[in-house]
């Protein structure tokens, strides 16, 4: 499915073509509620990095978490590449160079209608804020961390395209 997002301000516009359109991952970690705000989580989606065309690319800005263990004694930088619109602030994707295949726009960048998932996956529980309420259905499946299933594979589960 090609999918075309954008930041909010129009100075940033992308498409990508994405075998995992839909939005069922929520991330309550402190780094996705506090670059994304909204409900207390960002939502990931799965993308060809290939695929990925923009449009104002001299408006993003890169942003590497910094990441504490409990136990460590210092933060170190994340890897993985958050993009944003120096203008507005919108989060737009997240690129890891570990999967170079892939990258992850942020369902809340995205313009194209995305489908309605049957179930959600509510990750990263262990961070989650307390004035955040976890809206889990009957069926969602919930994680303290990251899941052991990949984005991939929860759509070939569900039967909703692309290949795990």
């Amino acid at each position: 499915m090609q999918l075309e997002g954008s930041c909010q301000c129009g100075a940033v516009r992308f498409r990508v073509e994405s075998p995992h359109p839909y939005p069922y991952q929520r991330c309550y970690c402190s780094i996705c509620r506090k670059t994304q705000g909204g409900g207390g989580y960002a939502i990931n989606l799965g993308a060809d990095q290939a695929s990925l065309r923009v449009t104002g690319r001299q408006h993003i800005t890169i942003y590497h978490a910094r990441l504490k263990e409990p136990g460590e004694a210092r933060a170190h930088r994340s890897p993985a590449e958050r993009h944003f619109c120096s203008r507005c602030g919108s989060a737009l994707w997240l690129y890891d160079a570990r999967w170079p295949e892939l990258v992850h726009p942020f369902a809340s960048a995205i313009d194209t209608p995305l489908p309605e998932p049957p179930d959600s996956t509510h990750i990263m529980l262990a961070f989650k804020a307390p004035w955040v309420t976890v809206e889990a259905g009957p069926k969602d499946r919930r994680h303290e961390r990251y899941p052991e299933e990949s984005i991939a594979e929860w759509h070939a589960r569900h039967g909703l395209g692309g290949e795990a």
